[in-house]
C-alpha cells in the first residue's frame, strides 16, 4: 500500500508499505477520508523528536477492512470513525478516567507517535471495539471525518471546563476547535458566551454556534470587554482554542476566582 511518511525531521514523502494486520482485538481499516492536523507539521518539524519513514496523520474515517478474532461489535464493511486518541483502555490510566495518558504522558495518541498513523490506504486501530465507531448511513464521511479531532477537541474542553448553568464562558479563538467549543459551551448550558476573534467571518460563525457577543482582540485589548460584560468578575470558565503563549496568558486574565482555564487545543492529548 501508498503511505505518506515522515523520512526524518523536515522531510516527507509517499513509500509502499505492507498492509498492517490485526492482532486479536484490533482491526484495519481502509482509509476514505482524512484530514491534515497542525500537529502533523508540528510532528514533521521536530515536535516530537526524530521519526524515521513514519506514516503521518491521526484524523480519518473509513471501512473495516478486516477485524481480529475478539472483535465482537464491528465486522468488515463496517464504515466507522476513529478518534484521534487510540488509548490502550486496559491500562491504569485509562481506567482511572484518563486515557490520553494511557501508558505514559501522552500515550493515548498513538497515530504518527508511537506508531504509523492514518495518511494511507489502510491503517492499524487496537481496541477496535473501543475506539472504533460507526458512521450513521445518513452521514457521508466528508462530515463524519470532522468527529475525530476538531469536535471531540473543541466538546471536551467545554467539558472540561466545568460550566455551571447559566455559567460565562469566554472561548479564545473562533477557529474549527473553538466554534465547536462555542457549540458545546452552549450544550453544557452557558448562560453567556463570548467569542475571542478577529476575523469577521469567524466572529459570524461564532455567533452561529452559540455566541452571545464577540470580543475583537485586532480593535481592543480583549481583556477589557470580557470584565465590562461580566461586570468586573470576570469567566465562570475560559476556553484557550488557539494555542499561544498570549491566549493563555489572556485566558488567566478573564477568569474569575476559582473559576477553570483550561486549553480546549490540547483536551485530546
Amino acid at each position: 500500500m501508498k503511505a505518506f511518511v515522515m523520512r526524518e525531521i523536515g522531510q516527507v514523502g509517499f513509500m509502499d508499505k505492507p498492509v498492517p494486520k490485526p492482532g486479536p482485538n484490533d482491526a484495519v481499516i481502509k482509509t476514505t477520508r482524512a484530514l491534515i492536523c497542525t500537529s502533523d507539521s508540528h510532528t514533521v518539524h521536530g515536535g516530537i523528536g526524530p521519526r524515521e519513514n513514519l506514516t503521518l496523520g491521526h484524523e480519518a474515517v473509513g471501512v473495516v477492512h478486516e477485524i481480529g478474532s475478539a472483535v465482537e461489535v464491528f465486522k468488515p464493511g463496517d464504515r466507522v470513525v476513529v478518534g484521534a486518541i487510540t488509548p490502550d483502555w486496559g491500562d491504569p490510566a485509562a481506567q482511572g478516567g484518563h486515557a490520553s495518558q494511557s501508558g505514559a504522558p501522552l500515550g493515548g495518541w498513538t497515530f504518527s507517535n508511537t506508531k504509523d498513523g492514518i495518511f494511507a490506504e489502510y491503517f492499524h486501530v487496537n481496541d477496535a471495539d473501543a475506539n472504533l465507531a460507526r458512521i450513521p448511513d445518513e452521514v457521508p464521511d466528508d462530515m463524519a471525518v470532522y468527529c475525530c479531532d476538531m469536535l471531540s477537541t473543541g466538546l471536551m474542553g467545554a467539558e472540561h471546563g466545568n460550566i455551571p448553568i447559566g455559567g460565562t464562558v469566554a472561548v479564545l479563538a473562533q477557529g474549527p476547535v473553538g466554534l465547536m467549543a462555542t457549540a458545546g459551551a452552549r450544550l453544557r448550558g452557558a448562560g453567556l458566551i463570548i467569542g475571542i476573534e478577529s476575523v469577521p467571518d469567524r466572529q459570524k460563525l461564532s455567533q452561529t454556534y452559540g455566541a452571545d457577543e464577540i470580543a475583537d482582540f485586532s480593535k481592543e485589548d480583549e481583556v477589557e470587554p470580557v470584565l465590562e460584560l461580566t461586570d468586573g468578575d470576570g469567566v465562570d470558565t475560559a476556553i484557550e482554542a488557539l494555542g499561544a503563549d498570549v491566549t493563555f496568558q489572556a485566558a488567566i486574565k478573564i477568569t474569575k476566582p476559582g473559576g477553570i482555564s483550561n486549553a480546549g487545543t490540547s483536551t485530546r492529548r
